[in-house]
């Protein structure tokens, strides 16, 4: 009877022991920079970016539980060895290269005037909600998706979550999309839809150059740079890996690699509520790293064509993980995040 009583006490106080040692994730809003930084017992975690002069809102710079940023430093802040290429890959974000005619996903300061008439604008209206807390916080904000005559075609509100425990670092990413006033279409394209942009030494080793053209003809050269100390590799939940994984469909996807001698691999997790799940992944190894529901066209070479539609009052709701690990991983760790992050 008694170790029954001590079982049931044991069972009521570990959450709380753990509560109490789970590191503090604290978001620290900075209106007059137009950002809010994410910290883990205030050492850098990620920021949410909100600059007038971006075309949309990033999370910027990822940085590991060991204090390694995974993401690309150009074109913010440039790190030597770099490849220069898409301006529009910064961070973590997430649009669509073709709504209602309009590219969101490739709008960039690099853009010239004449073409800006085809590029559309993630506009940031405003923060709902910021919570710290042990082991988590919260950031809720909202954004219109907007027209170069400046027609709202969609609101959007995006919780994230952001984790932090032991060797782990977690963002969950939940984007509802509402159309206004006018039917909205997401036509079937390959760029899109949460996009991720990794560091160097992460890409995978290139042996050739390549040109890369987006849906509107523009081409972008990638070229061989020198592969000393690029490691990363891309293996789906099926089994696909390299370079094979792009086009491919999976419930999660992973990029693993060695910075400075110290394993890391970053997982991006897709959700059974998600349109067209498993989703196709447009998973590049020069270090886009992207899950796109909406690109069957591209990735089936034509055999399928899904072009997604809301009309007017209807939403959407769009869920990711991002899992950031450091040393050794298992595909059952993988496995069991997805498994988390299904419930």
């Amino acid at each position: 009877m008694r170790r029954s009583y001590l079982a049931v006490l044991l069972a009521l106080v570990a959450p709380v022991l753990a509560n109490a040692q789970a590191p503090n994730v604290q978001l620290v809003p900075k209106e007059a920079e137009r950002r809010v930084d994410v910290l883990v017992d205030g050492k850098p975690f990620t920021a949410f970016l909100y600059p007038a002069n971006l075309p949309k809102q990033v999370l910027y710079p990822i940085v590991a539980a060991s204090g390694t940023p995974v993401t690309r430093g150009w074109p913010l802040e440039p790190r030597p060895g770099e490849r220069v290429d898409h301006p529009h890959h910064i961070g973590l974000w997430f649009n669509h290269s073709d709504v209602n005619g309009l590219d969101f996903w490739n709008n960039s300061d690099a853009i010239p005037a004449a073409q800006k008439n085809k590029m559309g604008t993630i506009v940031f209206r405003g923060i709902d909600s910021v919570k710290s807390g042990k082991g988590a916080g919260t950031l809720v904000v909202r954004s219109d998706w907007v027209t170069p005559t400046g027609k709202t075609l969609l609101h959007e509100t995006t919780r994230f979550v952001f984790r932090a425990s032991g060797n782990a670092r977690t963002i969950d990413r939940t984007t509802t999309l509402a159309a206004i006033d006018t039917t909205v279409t997401f036509h079937d394209n390959k760029d899109g839809t949460l996009g991720l942009r990794v560091r160097r030494e992460l890409e995978q080793p290139a042996d050739k150059p390549e040109v890369f053209t987006d849906g509107s003809g523009r081409a972008t050269a990638v070229p061989v740079l020198n592969n000393e100390g690029v490691t990363g590799h891309y293996v789906t939940s099926e089994g696909v890996g390299g370079d094979s994984a792009w086009s491919t469909r999976a419930k999660w996807t992973t990029l693993s690699g060695t910075v400075k001698g110290e394993p890391i691999t970053i997982a991006i997790i897709d959700h059974p509520k998600n349109y067209n799940f498993p989703t196709y992944w447009h998973a590049r190894g020069y270090g886009l790293f992207a899950a796109n529901p909406l690109g069957a066209k591209d990735f089936t070479k034509g055999q399928k064509v899904d072009d997604f539609k809301l009309a007017p009052g209807q939403s959407t709701t769009f869920r990711y993980r991002v899992v950031v690990l450091t040393g050794p991983t298992t595909k059952d760790q993988i496995e069991q995040q997805f498994k988390d992050f299904s419930k």
